[in-house]
Formats: structure tokens, C-alpha cells, sequence
């Protein structure tokens, strides 16, 4: 079983559409052993051994008992019924209006975005714009993708005025010689300049491929790999950025045009 299957976008837990939610037998009715110092119920453990984590109770105000955990990349809401099983998903009141958003928020969507923003900050990306520009974007690129040259194109006004600094982590996933042009960028001497001469000239094939990859340069290509799997990306470009709130958010591929603004802020 992985914890996945359980998750999705909106799940209404009042006894009249228990049918209509998943609910996830413990194989027990009662309680566990103690987790962070306090008895949890054999079914929060049981899905933290299939992929919960940063598992954090928090009071509902019933009888019901509640779990904030995260799957992935993805924070979930847990509710412990009183005959041992659960309902992951989205509590919603009397008024349709969701429940236990802020509360879940707080306990891990706030700390695993820092955790991940620290784990981006400390990769080894490529500037591209004012080093002090209020703000930051962070950019999964592969020498050959097109789409991350036309996301690097479409950034041009934001990131010349200033207000925009892109940070490019480079992989190489795309061709056969993509490792190595990430190595020519990564190698270089002035490494913003190697990325930028790579995507103006990208027409006509972009920077010229490193005769090799060394292994200090492997290694962080792989440490790059890794991360964009992470965060769920399935390709280049992969964008991260703060929202208003200091959420991380995540898009997957270029922007629609009408979308720049969310990433880039106001122009």
C-alpha cells in the first residue's frame, strides 16, 4: 500500500458521506506505541511506515483526532475515527467552507517550505540577474531544453529591471551530450556568463559541450537529479518560487503566459 492512493483534493468528512471518502482500517482498534512522547493510533503508524512523515497532532474540537503529515512534496490532513480507522483528506463544515487549513498549514507546509528552499539554496545554481533582487526564482535547466530557453526568454523584462533573479540549477537529462554541456556551465570560469552565452545562442545549438563531466561535477549533477525528483518534477523547466505567503510553489514545464506573473511577480 503507499500513502499516495489516499490523497486527494477534497474529501467531505461528516457521517452522512462517509461513503464518499476513503476510510483506512488500522487492523486495530486501539493505540500504539508512543510517537514524539505521545500514544498514536496504530493506523497513523501504520501509514507513516508507508510514507507519512512529519507526522503532527492537532486538535479538532471533537471527537476526532488530528494528524498533519506529508506525502511527497504534498501536506495531508488525517482523522482518526473512534473505531481505529481514518479519513485522509479535507474536513469541510456545516457552510461547505474547509476546515483545519491554517492549523496544517503551521505544522508542516510552512517548515517543509523552508526545508526545501534551503535544500535549493544550497545546490550549486547559476546566477542570473541582480544579486539583490527582491525576488528569487529557482529553475531546473537542461542545456537542451527548449522550453527552459523560452522560460529564460519570457523572464528577460523582470529579470533586466532587476526585480528578478533567476537561479538556474543545471542537469543534464535530456540528450546524450546534455551532462556535458551542463559541465561546460558548471566548469566555467564565469559560469553566468557560460549559461548565458548557452541560451542566446541556443538557436544555433548553444554552448559548446565539456570534452568531459569530472567527477566533483558528476556528483553534483546527480545531487541535482535527485533534488528535481524530489520536488516532483517531471522535466525541464522545473520553477520553484515563494508565493505571498511564503509558501513554496511548483510549476511543471513553462508557464502559460497569463501564469508569469504568479512566478516573476508584478512587472
Amino acid at each position: 500500500m503507499s500513502i499516495r492512493k489516499f490523497l486527494v483534493p477534497s474529501l467531505i468528512a461528516v457521517p452522512a458521506l462517509a461513503a464518499a471518502v476513503y476510510a483506512i482500517a488500522s487492523g486495530s482498534s486501539g493505540s500504539a506505541g508512543p510517537v514524539g512522547g505521545k500514544e498514536t493510533p496504530a493506523v497513523v503508524q501504520a501509514l507513516a511506515r508507508e510514507g507519512l512523515q512529519d507526522l503532527q497532532p492537532f486538535d479538532t474540537g471533537t471527537e476526532l483526532r488530528g494528524f498533519a503529515g506529508t506525502a511527497g512534496q504534498q501536506p495531508i490532513a488525517l482523522y482518526v475515527l473512534r473505531d481505529g480507522t481514518a479519513i485522509v483528506g479535507t474536513r469541510i463544515d456545516a457552510n461547505g467552507k474547509p476546515l483545519d487549513m491554517e492549523r496544517v498549514s503551521n505544522l508542516v507546509t510552512q517548515p517543509m517550505s523552508e526545508a526545501l528552499w534551503s535544500k535549493l539554496a544550497a545546490s550549486a545554481w547559476v546566477q542570473d540577474g541582480n544579486a539583490d533582487a527582491p525576488r528569487v526564482v529557482y529553475t531546473f535547466n537542461d542545456p537542451n531544453c527548449p522550453y527552459c530557453n523560452r522560460f529564460w526568454a519570457s523572464a528577460r523584462p523582470w529579470v533586466d529591471a532587476g526585480k528578478v533573479q533567476l537561479r538556474h540549477v543545471m542537469v543534464g537529462v535530456i540528450k546524450a551530450d546534455s551532462p556535458t554541456k551542463a559541465a561546460a556551465i558548471l566548469g566555467a570560469a564565469d559560469r553566468t556568463a557560460a549559461l548565458l552565452h548557452n541560451e542566446r545562442q541556443f538557436g544555433s545549438g548553444g554552448i559548446a559541450p565539456a570534452p568531459s563531466v569530472s567527477p566533483e561535477i558528476a556528483l553534483t549533477l546527480e545531487a541535482h537529479r535527485q533534488l528535481m525528483a524530489e520536488l516532483e518534477f517531471r522535466g525541464t523547466p522545473g520553477i520553484v518560487y515563494r508565493d505571498d505567503t511564503g509558501a513554496i510553489q511548483r510549476v511543471n514545464g513553462m508557464p502559460r503566459p497569463d501564469a508569469l506573473a504568479a512566478v516573476l511577480g508584478p512587472r
